[in-house]
């Protein structure tokens, strides 16, 4: 086993006589199903030697586990166009453009954000399945974070759970948006007789959007949503309730004279790295169609707010 395929930790004073496999799930959060993989075979050592997660440790011990390595993958690859904002032995980040759909389905089999990443990954001679940690709608562009093993998946998994993922987009509105900030906290349901419409209800998952105004044009709002839960269509769902929807979001009341889309757009995250706990902070550019739009809207003189 290489050495860098390895995830290293050394045993603290408050680890003495514990159970590796437990200071592995309260102290790093593995899951269950992670752990009984890594029972399966030799991927556990202690010093160097190998050993069980039901032994004991000591501090000073240095614990070693292989969480990398390839898989094969559970989509197939396409050579598209990929645009990587960021990439280690853990994680890949792309900056997905509108359009496109994250993974593959019966409406959409290929051309699919997944089929692009293991494409990627097969022209590179690596072999890993496709795990996004979230998914955008396919025609909302920017981040999507991918974990390359069943560590990092589930460790951002749990940092998706707990709040700990900070997620920013940015997005037009239809008006002028009084309030400079404010949240949004109705909760979101099914649509009666759809599959794919959301509606503010009260037998609704609770969901809460923060918002910022940014700028004010005559007809539109640029704003920045941070998202506290993550919830189907949920700013869009918000956007219409606020009286406001999305430009481009004819789903949800968005017009549609100067973008064909949901003008909205993620564009920054900032989590931990699930291996090595340093902080990490991505921000996407925008595409040629909201940098369009905005000359579009400069046409003509914004008369409310300053300048962003």
């Amino acid at each position: 086993m290489q050495k860098e395929e390895l995830w290293e930790y050394t045993l603290q004073p408050q680890d003495n006589g514990k159970k590796y496999q437990d200071i592995l799930a309260h102290k790093f959060h593995f899951s269950r199903k992670l752990l009984q993989s890594l029972k399966q075979g030799e991927h556990a050592w202690i010093n160097g030697k190998f050993t069980y997660l039901t032994a004991r440790g000591q501090a000073g011990d240095l614990l070693s586990v292989q969480l990398l390595g390839e898989e094969p993958p559970n989509i197939p690859g396409e050579q598209l166009p990929l645009d990587i904002l960021f990439e280690d032995d853990y994680l890949l980040i792309v900056n997905k453009p509108p359009g496109q759909v994250v993974h593959p389905n019966h409406r959409y089999p290929t051309g699919t954000l997944g089929n692009a990443v293991v494409g990627y990954w097969q022209a590179k001679e690596t072999s890993h399945r496709f795990r996004p940690i979230h998914r955008i709608d396919r025609n909302t562009s920017g981040i999507v974070v991918i974990a390359k093993s069943r560590f990092a998946h589930q460790q951002l998994a749990y940092q998706l759970e707990h709040n700990l993922i900070h997620k920013h987009y940015l997005g037009f509105v239809q008006g002028c948006v009084l309030e400079d900030q404010g949240k949004m906290d109705q909760t979101i349901a099914l649509t009666p007789g759809s599959f794919i419409q959301r509606t503010v209800s009260p037998d609704g998952l609770p969901a809460l959007t923060y918002y910022q105004v940014l700028y004010r044009y005559p007809e539109a709002t640029l704003m920045r949503f941070m998202l506290s839960t993550g919830r189907t269509h949920q700013i869009r769902v918000h956007c219409q309730a606020l009286g406001h929807p999305l430009l481009g979001d004819d789903l949800y009341g968005g017009q549609l004279e100067l973008i064909q889309r949901q003008a909205l757009h993620s564009y920054h995250y900032a989590f931990q790295h699930p291996a090595t706990g340093e902080n990490i902070s991505i921000y996407a550019p925008w595409p040629k169609d909201l940098i369009e739009l905005v000359s579009k809207l400069k046409t003509k003189t914004c008369f409310f707010g300053a300048s962003p």
